[in-house]
């Protein structure tokens, strides 16, 4: 599992206008490449009487699917553009399509291509960009008599408690940043004598957000 990386935060959809033209764009997070050319030929559907809906994606931990499609512009001017604006920006399981309709004049390879780019940003500016941070779920079990300190040390600490279990003793479950696990253990370790139960669980990511999109600029 990779420590961390960035998707969309969901759907998201925006408008821009160059030269006339209509580019509208499009954002999802598919897991699949079943949910990613579904998203497409949902915009399609809806955009019927568009004059292109171009599109991409990329899918996979390792980026391991990734297609895209110029749909009638001229080659490498849409659908490429699309997919090396998701990559530069680092955002995986991500699908995008930029819808056009002509506005009856034409731009040109490079003009085209800083469209397609601009129309790709404004779509994942739309649906926002998080990080998924991958924690280690930790379960710390203590009797009544050290559960104060401990709570008050996981306040200090900022750390994300899931739950919170009361029964002859207190056990409670935090998601600890990958990295951080062994000297949280200790910490609680020290902090009771050595008279916690700890254990560790599975290992999950927690979705954070963080700034939009950064620089995409494309070379002609």
């Amino acid at each position: 599992m990779l420590d961390q990386y960035k998707t969309v935060a969901g759907y998201g959809e925006d408008e821009i206008v160059i030269e006339r033209s209509r580019f509208i764009g499009y954002a999802q997070r598919a897991t699949t490449e079943e949910e990613a050319v579904a998203f497409i030929n949902m915009i399609k559907k809806k955009h019927w009487d568009a004059t292109h809906n171009c599109s991409a994606f990329v899918i996979g931990e390792n980026d391991q699917i990734q297609r895209s499609s110029d749909d009638g512009e001229p080659s490498g001017t849409a659908g490429k553009p699309i997919l090396e604006c998701i990559k530069k920006n680092g955002l995986k399981d991500t699908v995008v399509v930029v819808t056009r309709y002509f506005g009856g004049i034409k731009l040109g390879a490079g003009g085209l291509v800083r469209a397609y780019t601009a129309g790709t940003v404004t779509g994942l500016q739309a649906a926002g960009i998080v990080a998924h941070l991958l924690h280690q779920e930790i379960s710390v079990t203590v009797d009544y008599h050290w559960w104060g300190k401990v709570e008050n040390e996981l306040r200090l600490l900022n750390s994300r408690v899931a739950d919170t279990i009361y029964t002859d003793k207190v056990t409670v479950l935090i998601h600890v940043l990958h990295g951080e696990e062994d000297a949280f253990v200790l910490r609680m370790t020290d902090l009771t004598n050595g008279q916690a139960e700890i254990s560790r669980g599975e290992k999950l990511y927690i979705e954070v957000p963080i700034d939009a999109v950064g620089d995409t600029d494309t070379e002609d």
